[in-house]
């Protein structure tokens, strides 16, 4: 992986932290967690289809 864009990510999540870390704990993390911690965190952006999270029964 590109350290660069591993250093982006890194200064990105410092300035806004997920809920529950903190800019200190970003700045600790292994690359690999970061790596990790960033794709849990857009792995849905993608499939936006238009619909709210949630269960959906089709009746048709």
């Amino acid at each position: 992986m590109d350290q660069k864009y591993i250093d982006e990510l890194r200064q990105k999540y410092i300035k806004n932290p997920p809920e529950g870390m903190t800019p200190k704990l970003v700045r600790n993390m292994t690359d690999s967690d970061l790596l990790d911690m960033h794709y849990f965190l857009t792995e849905d952006d993608d499939l936006d289809d238009g619909f709210e999270e949630g269960f959906y029964i089709d009746f048709f």
